[in-house]
């Protein structure tokens, strides 16, 4: 059975109720509203979707997550992993999402379905608790993460751009 490929997949993880926990979904949807992509970029909303991911993921030639993640930094500090590296972070959670994420990137591994770039872009939180609020150390790194991501899919071959502004008089 072979797969068609649907380019490049931007994932924003998290749960928006959670503080700091909805970073990448923030951070998903300034990208959405900020910046122009290519057609085969496509920006999902994975929230908290677990297995339900596996389609998506499998279906991709890259894959961007956007997600708070613990590393054990400061809290705000900037995190930006590449694909060598996430075995590496697996054996400590890194992500509130990461038990559902690190079984889907398993299966898709299994099943000779994962993409072959992959990468991590997010930010260590401040805060885990009932709230739809980011920490203000977070918000601020939001831009930041939008920046990398833009330009990891730069990297990748995807020419992204701010909208051109409309003309008053238009």
């Amino acid at each position: 059975m072979t797969c068609e490929l649907r380019g490049t997949v931007v994932v924003g993880l998290g749960n928006p109720l959670l503080a700091d926990d909805g970073l990448g979904l923030a951070a998903l949807e300034r990208l959405r509203t900020e910046w122009v992509l290519p057609a085969d970029v496509t920006l999902a909303d994975g929230g908290t979707w677990g297995m339900m991911l596996l389609p998506l993921i499998e279906e991709a030639d890259k894959l961007l997550l956007l997600d708070a993640v613990r590393a054990g930094q400061l809290p705000g500090t900037f995190i930006e992993l590449a694909r060598h590296e996430l075995p590496r972070y697996f054996v400590h959670k890194i992500s509130p999402h990461q038990i559902d994420l690190r079984e889907v990137l398993a299966v898709a591994e299994l099943r000779g379905r994962l993409p072959g770039h992959i990468a991590v872009i997010g930010v260590e939180p401040e805060r885990m608790e009932m709230s739809d609020q980011l920490s203000p150390v977070v918000e601020q790194r939001v831009d930041q993460v939008v920046q990398a991501a833009v330009e990891r899919l730069a990297q990748w071959g995807h020419r992204c751009h701010r909208p051109e502004a409309v003309p008053a008089d238009a």
